[in-house]
């Protein structure tokens, strides 16, 4: 009983200063923004690593108050648009911001 009261309190006390030590500093977005933001953002690169048709590792992804920012290198305009047609389509997007550019 007393090993869980002092897990229960740990644990506790970690979740608390874990929770107010986080500092946003991307604009003046609030910490729940921030935690959306970097959700879309993974869910973004995660689903360019499933797609066999975008190189994940040449593009960039970036998110603020839901707006995806993409840059990088594609090697053909296909790439380049199946890149803003999956990030517009993860939850939570607002728009989609498209600054990758297709490689001569």
């Amino acid at each position: 009983m007393r090993i869980r009261t002092s897990l229960a309190i740990a644990i506790s006390a970690i979740a608390l200063l874990t929770a107010t030590g986080c500092a946003v500093q991307r604009g003046q977005e609030s910490v729940g923004n921030y935690i959306d933001d970097s959700g879309i953002t993974t869910l973004v690169k995660s689903r360019f690593v499933e797609s066999k048709q975008v190189d994940a590792a040449s593009i960039s992804v970036e998110t603020m108050k839901g707006t995806v920012m993409l840059s990088g290198f594609a090697k053909n305009g296909t790439e380049r648009s199946t890149a803003e047609s999956i990030a517009r389509g993860v939850k939570g997007v607002t728009s989609v911001r498209n600054d990758i550019i297709v490689r001569p």
